[in-house]
């Protein structure tokens, strides 16, 4: 059985021996390291270690937190290794290691569904390699060509004289060998594992509950703080009377951090119960007055400023409005999102001298050792991040805001380890937000109804400005216009421009980003447009895509999902569809919907047919996974998703306020898995993109009025069981 590592598994080999020149001129991903003794398994580079017994060890460098990646990178590696899926076992790689080796495991972020579009090549050039050295090891104990030999399912063959070794036999002379220059990677029509349903490795182990997350975390001696930070974001402490708990049993110490304050105690609930009786006066600055209503009034001012930075003109849109003989007008909006995951913020950080161990819940351990680093004011080559699996990211545990809380207490506590977790209404209020967004729709269409002209007016906040304080090419954050500047429409006078309109309010990169919230408004606004044109939703989408190279994935995968959702087929009286199709990390995705909504405006999802095409499907069992996991985030942000703010604060503070979709309510999906080749596409957020624009306009077209803003909640609508 396959088993995922514990953070314990790659500190028990020190697999990699390191001198300080060693890794000049290194390649990415074929350091092999010095020869190892005989008491050590062989590696035959830093992915691939084989055992004695045919175990074939795989690393994976990337974090697991539920998205299915810890079992598919490993099986890229596996095909061209042709290893026996059976016989595999998938440890991490960690942050420390890919420090020392000058980063031969490359980027080890889990963002931006990129594990496998960005790292599948070299990880099919590690397998391969690994397979090259198997291969001419076997051919030099029999005195043959390594042309005549064959690796299959853990064996080296030499059919003429019927001999076979296995990779355990072979492992040890193979990493002695030098790593061959130039490899031959398989043609996908050879591909034996690729492209099947594999189950995740790790799931019997999360059913026995054997998993250890991040918030499993348990060290001999190990005090737990729980933490508050200024209700009003950016606020600082002004003074502290812990007086009630300082000498209450199991409190420790209570420490005024400026920016936040902890409790650090025996337990952890001991922590957190003693924080609320905490008096603390916090300096809330000049925000303290900030509404929902003044951020949507700030928006709007936004709308009308001159000179806004563009993001794409084609032809003339301004021109080309005033000519045309029907104008269409439309603004959409979305609401901020915090990302609720189910494990919230948590961090363990142990700070010996100058030695320090971290255990954090991160999808970024490079920058989760980084920034403990400068927090402790120690080397980077003295901190150990250990590896753990995360219960959900959704882009919430990329920011290193929590781990610089945790190192800062460890730090003011030295010598002890430190576990801090974040109730929920700690990760509620003081999230990095979904930005919430102002769309503005003015299209011009001909006296046949063609559209010639669109021109879209985004007013959000900038993530890359705010958070990663990153100049703006052009004044353009890529995300505020995602799906936007990339349309694939032919309409030959596209205008696309962006008001940046920032706020004290802290915005992240929520699942799918811009991609959350931009084919909403987009999408909807197609149907608006189709609907004025009396045309089809799906006749109109595909009469204007162009019939090139660059909008023939548009093309098939919207007709792939529509046929299989039997578009334009009789549907029950009451029920009705909604399409909507985009591209979005690489990959393209539709999506339609068929609903009802009854008298007490109670909207039942009878269907959701939901459709890829990621170019090459290295795991259609998880894809599936990920679609459905999808549609259960996507239908919670559409129905009851938002947050607000009044006095300077976050309104809402857990899942009684914040909801989260039941059991009872989820409806049927449908997953059409539709790979075109020739690219790697991502998996992870693509979904999120079409399923609220298909929803809205099949909830539209029975209601039969536009619904132009997020959550539907805010319209009167509810969520029937399904």
């Amino acid at each position: 059985m396959n088993t995922p590592l514990t953070h314990a598994g790659a500190e028990r080999r020190h697999f990699l021996k390191v001198s300080s020149t060693a890794t000049a001129g290194l390649s990415l991903g074929f350091f092999v390291p010095e020869h190892a003794n005989a008491a050590e398994t062989p590696q035959l580079n830093v992915w691939v270690e084989i055992e004695a017994n045919d175990t074939v060890i795989i690393r994976y460098a990337r974090a697991e937190m539920g998205q299915g990646s810890m079992t598919s990178a490993p099986m890229i590696i596996a095909e061209e290794l042709d290893a026996d899926w059976k016989k595999v076992r998938v440890e991490y790689a960690t942050a420390h290691e890919n420090l020392r080796t000058k980063r031969a495991y490359g980027d080890m972020a889990s963002v931006g569904s990129r594990t496998i579009r960005n790292s599948q090549e070299y990880l099919r050039k590690a397998g391969a390699t690994a397979r090259d050295m198997l291969v001419t090891a076997a051919a030099q104990q029999w005195g043959v060509p390594a042309s005549e030999c064959k690796a299959s399912l853990n064996k080296v063959t030499h059919a003429a004289s019927k001999r076979s070794l296995s990779y355990g036999q072979l492992a040890t002379a193979a990493a002695k060998l030098e790593a061959p220059k130039e490899v031959k990677l398989k043609d996908p029509k050879d591909w034996v594992l690729i492209g099947k349903p594999i189950p995740r490795i790790d799931i019997p182990d999360i059913v026995r509950g054997r998993i250890k997350y991040g918030i499993d975390t348990q060290l001999p001696g190990m005090l737990h703080a729980a933490v508050a930070a200024c209700p009003v974001f950016n606020g600082k402490v002004k003074s502290m009377d812990a007086s009630k708990v300082e000498n209450r049993r199991g409190i420790v110490k209570v420490l005024n951090m400026g920016e936040f304050v902890a409790v650090v105690a025996d337990n952890w609930w001991r922590a957190k119960e003693a924080l609320r009786e905490v008096s603390v006066d916090w300096d809330v600055g000049e925000h303290g007055t900030l509404s929902s209503a003044a951020i949507m009034a700030h928006f709007k001012a936004g709308m009308e400023q001159a000179d806004l930075a563009v993001a794409r003109n084609d032809g003339n849109a301004p021109e080309a409005l005033s000519k045309a003989a029907k104008v269409i007008e439309a603004d959409y909006f979305t609401p901020y999102l915090a990302h609720a995951t189910m494990e919230p913020m948590v961090c363990t950080a142990w700070l010996q001298g100058d030695q320090l161990q971290v255990w954090s819940s991160t999808q970024n351990p490079e920058g989760t050792l980084a920034v403990s680093a400068a927090t402790a004011g120690v080397p980077q080559a003295n901190v150990k991040v250990h590896p753990v699996q995360l219960g959900g990211g959704l882009g919430r545990k990329s920011p290193q805001d929590f781990t610089r809380q945790a190192v800062m207490i460890a730090k003011a506590m030295a010598g002890k380890p430190i576990k801090m977790l974040w109730t929920r209404e700690e990760e509620i209020q003081h999230g990095l937000y979904r930005p919430a967004s102002l769309m503005r729709f003015k299209a011009g269409m001909n006296a046949n109804g063609k559209v010639d002209a669109l021109h879209i007016r985004v007013s959000a906040p900038s993530i890359l400005s705010t958070l990663l304080k990153l100049p703006l090419p052009k004044g353009i954050d890529g995300q505020a216009v995602a799906s936007f500047n990339d349309h694939p429409y032919d309409i030959p006078n596209t205008l696309v421009d962006y008001a940046q309109r920032n706020t004290n309010v802290p915005v992240g990169f929520w699942r799918s980003v811009g991609h959350s919230q931009n084919p909403f408004g987009r999408e909807c606004f197609i149907d608006e447009l189709a609907q004025a044109a009396g045309k089809d939703p799906v006749a109109f989408r595909l009469d204007m895509l162009p019939n090139d190279e660059k909008s023939k994935r548009d093309r098939s995968i919207l007709e792939a999902v529509t046929k299989a959702a039997g578009w334009g087929s009789q549907l029950p009286a009451g029920v009705f569809r909604g399409v909507a199709e985009t591209e979005g990390y690489g990959s393209w995705t539709a999506c339609v919907c068929e609903v009802s909504v009854n008298a007490k405006n109670e909207v039942k999802i009878h269907r959701v047919v939901i459709g890829i095409d990621p170019g090459y499907a290295v795991n259609p069992d998880n894809i599936v996974a990920q679609f459905q996991g999808s549609v259960v985030h996507g239908l919670t942000a559409i129905f009851w998703g938002e947050n607000t703010i009044k006095e300077g604060r976050v309104e809402q503070s857990n899942f009684h306020d914040y909801r989260m979709m039941r059991l009872n309510e989820m409806p049927k999906v449908e997953v059409v898995i539709a790979p075109t080749g020739g690219f790697w596409g991502g998996v992870g957020e693509p979904a999120q993109a079409p399923l609220a624009p298909a929803l809205v306009n099949a909830i539209s077209a029975a209601m039969g009025k536009r619904i132009r803003s997020l959550p539907l909640k805010n319209h009167g609508l509810s969520l029937v069981k399904a």
